[in-house]
């Protein structure tokens, strides 16, 4: 009997030990790039785009919906809006007039589109590097009571006009606050410096020099149906095709594939010269967000693993929607690091 008891103790022990020994193993599996995609998109979202640039190779990571009411799984070539991430192309085709000679980064507004003058504060102060640069003190005008539910057609100079004379946020170069009010009127000032469209610019100086087939200025350019339909939180109406945004430095859209080999391109050399790196990076940053009713989205290098990491999201919401978008792919960063980290052990 004590035999018994004392065999079915070390039974019971082996037991315990081989179970723990497996559950600890367990929880070491390492996770997956796809696995952080499909657990954010569980958690908030109706589709997700993840894509890693590396200079030796690239991965697509996709989950979730392109089109919930058709039940159209999210793809990895759909074109996305990618919102105020045009602004880097912006700021790029900017950069190489500037080294023309064609554009004067210290030439002020009132020079530049001369009709202003009495309708922009500060406007003989404000210069174009002020606006790059998001320091020009001009007021939104996505917030005038005006622009809601505007022609999508309207000129850039009448969308201008929703902010004459209204009060400077602050004097020319004292402080930095993002407005899109900058690039709209930089998209005027390239047209006229142009003398045609800057997305014919972009295009020609841009896009076709880096193969980037899959990006365009405007949506009305492709077939809708190759969009990514985009959504609010918890609600179903599509609103791809509700608004379009022609306004620069909010209009492009792309695949996100194609942002990563730009955004690359714009890091490394390839798009620019010795001179013209150097007057981008006195302008504007190499990352960037984006963010239209549908559609947000996330693009940064990161030098330690020298990646260009893409995050397209089919959902928007408020402010604090970003806190998890934000938190979202942070934790996918770190998960691509551990994967990149354990191949080189």
């Amino acid at each position: 009997m004590q035999k018994s008891k004392i065999l079915l103790v070390f039974s019971v022990l082996f037991f315990l030990v081989m179970f723990t020994s497996f559950t600890s193993k367990s929880s070491k599996v390492k996770k997956t790039v796809q696995d952080e995609v499909d657990k954010a998109v569980k958690g908030a979202y109706d589709g997700m785009i993840l894509h890693v640039n590396q200079a030796q190779m690239s991965a697509t990571y996709t989950a979730g919906w392109k089109n919930k009411k058709n039940q159209i799984p999210a793809d990895a070539n759909s074109l996305f809006k990618i919102a105020s991430i045009s602004k880097l192309y912006i700021a790029a085709a900017v950069t190489k007039l500037v080294y023309m000679g064609n554009l004067n980064l210290d030439d002020n507004l009132v020079k530049l589109i001369p009709e202003v003058a009495d309708n922009i504060q500060y406007a003989d102060q404000i210069t174009l590097r002020m606006m790059l640069r998001h320091r020009s003190g001009i007021p939104e005008y996505i917030f005038q009571p005006g622009f809601a539910g505007s022609d999508p057609n309207l000129s850039y100079m009448k969308t201008i006009a929703l902010i004459y004379d209204e009060p400077a946020d602050f004097k020319p170069n004292k402080k930095n606050k993002y407005s899109n009010t900058n690039y709209l009127i930089i998209g005027e000032i390239l047209d006229r410096t142009l003398g045609y469209s800057h997305h014919k610019y972009i295009k020609n100086k841009i896009l076709d020099p880096l193969g980037l087939k899959n990006t365009y200025n405007l949506s009305s350019e492709v077939n809708s149906d190759d969009i990514m339909s985009g959504y609010y939180v918890d609600n179903d109406t599509d609103l791809k095709n509700i608004e379009e945004h022609t306004r620069p430095g909010g209009s492009m859209i792309a695949t996100a594939k194609d942002v990563g080999i730009f955004l690359r391109a714009l890091i490394d050399g390839t798009l620019f010269n010795a001179k013209e790196q150097e007057i981008y990076s006195s302008v504007y940053t190499y990352e960037h967000t984006g963010w239209v009713n549908g559609y947000t989205s996330i693009v940064r290098y990161h030098k330690d693993i020298d990646a260009v990491i893409v995050q397209f999201v089919n959902t928007s919401k408020g402010a604090f929607f970003w806190v998890r978008l934000k938190r979202d792919y942070k934790r996918i960063v770190k998960t691509i690091k551990k994967n990149i980290s354990s191949k080189t052990d």
